[in-house]
Parts: structure tokens; C-alpha cells; sequence
């Protein structure tokens, strides 16, 4: 699937959410950033990640804090960014599994608050710098 129209499906919610996986959601992420403000482009992925919770039955799947932190690490580094296959290429530790942890607490990922409103970094790493 291209990107034009995996994002376009994504924005429609016409993905199906067994497929859509971290990377996934890195891709969509990304794409987003490209084409809109950042502001803009969490509230089109919120929207797009409640649909794909909605279509699993599982309205209480989606994460704001998480969303919105991710969103923030690849508009970080998206910067002069070419293509997806480039981007993650050139950034593979947007794909590592708790990449979070040096920002927030699991508590603080853990509580209902920081699941419906977006939290601050609870956390500094050894070189009083976030992450």
C-alpha cells in the first residue's frame, strides 16, 4: 500500500486493526506530520487510532499520553526526513519497545489520568535531559 493510501485509509478508518502494529503506527505518525500542523496532526491520528479501538470493541484501548508522546519523538526527528522507509531506517529506535521509559514513570503510563489527558515526563535520565 503506498502511503497516499495508507493514510487515506487510515483517516477514513479503513484499516483493519489486526494489521496496525507499532511500526504502524509510526507510519501513520509520520505521514500525519508531513501533511499537517502538529496540533492538527494528533488530533487526526486520536481520532484515527479511537476508530481502529472502536472496530476492535475496545473503546478504552486508546492512550493520549503515549499518542501524543510518539507524536512528538517522530516530529523531532522528521526534520528534512525523505520518505517512511528512509525515516525509519534512519531512526530504528522509534521501533524499540519501551522507549517511553525514560520519560515516564510505568505508574504515571499506568493511571487513567495519563490514559484520557496527556501527562508530562515524570522522568529525567542520568544526563538531566529527557530521553
Amino acid at each position: 500500500m503506498t502511503d497516499q493510501e495508507f493514510i487515506a485509509a487510515f483517516v477514513a478508518g479503513r484499516l483493519a486493526p489486526a494489521g496496525f502494529d507499532h511500526r504502524a503506527h509510526l507510519r501513520a505518525a509520520f505521514l500525519l506530520l508531513r501533511s499537517r500542523p502538529f496540533l492538527e496532526a494528533c488530533i487526526a491520528m486520536r481520532d484515527g487510532l479511537q476508530a481502529l479501538a472502536g472496530k476492535l470493541g475496545k473503546p478504552d484501548l486508546y492512550h493520549e499520553t503515549v499518542t501524543v508522546a510518539f507524536m512528538a519523538l517522530v516530529a523531532e526527528r522528521s526534520s528534512g526526513a525523505g520518505d517512511w522507509e528512509g525515516f525509519i531506517a534512519a531512526h530504528p529506535e522509534l521501533c524499540r519497545r519501551g522507549l517511553l521509559d525514560s520519560y515516564y514513570s510505568a505508574a504515571l503510563l499506568a493511571s487513567g489520568a495519563a490514559r484520557k489527558t496527556f501527562a508530562m515526563p515524570d522522568l529525567v535520565n542520568a544526563g538531566g535531559r529527557h530521553g
